[in-house]
């Protein structure tokens, strides 16, 4: 089996409030939480919103050579307004990023997959809430990953 070549990745959960970060290990083997940012919601296209220059300065920090955002796919395979929000998103990124490459992902059930994870855990109400955009984006990640090594492989 092939491995990814080396590098981090990070993954981003675009939410209406809240945009959950993840990164992965050099080697593109797990996924771990990172960060909640509050979304900036700036009607000014010239001024770049203080989440995306947070994750711009993440992708620097951490070396980052791939970011996953995830596209939200509704569950008849369409895109509707969320999944148009995404890719907006997603473009805006790429901006501040180049030249690291942004991939979108489906990530369709990845805030209930996390949700449920986290209540099988044992966390519940605000607890959760602080942190399931983060393991949705770990889940979003984890599973661009493992879809790569198959890939490779």
């Amino acid at each position: 089996m092939t491995t990814l070549p080396r590098g981090v990745r990070l993954g981003v959960d675009v939410g209406q409030v809240r945009v959950g970060v993840a990164l992965s290990d050099p080697d593109g083997i797990l996924a771990t939480p990172l960060v909640t940012l509050p979304r900036d919601l700036k009607t000014d296209n010239e001024a770049v919103p203080a989440d995306i220059s947070e994750i711009a300065r993440l992708v620097e920090l951490h070396q980052v050579v791939t970011v996953v955002v995830g596209l939200p796919v509704t569950l008849a395979g369409t895109h509707g307004p969320a999944a148009t929000q995404a890719k907006a998103y997603a473009r805006r990124l790429g901006a501040a990023i180049t030249p690291v490459p942004v991939d979108l992902v489906d990530e369709r059930m990845s805030t209930v997959v996390a949700s449920r994870r986290l209540a099988e855990r044992g966390v519940r109400g605000r607890r959760q809430r602080a942190v399931v955009d983060q393991a949705a984006a770990v889940e979003i990640l984890q599973s661009w990953l493992d879809g790569q090594r198959r890939r490779t492989g």
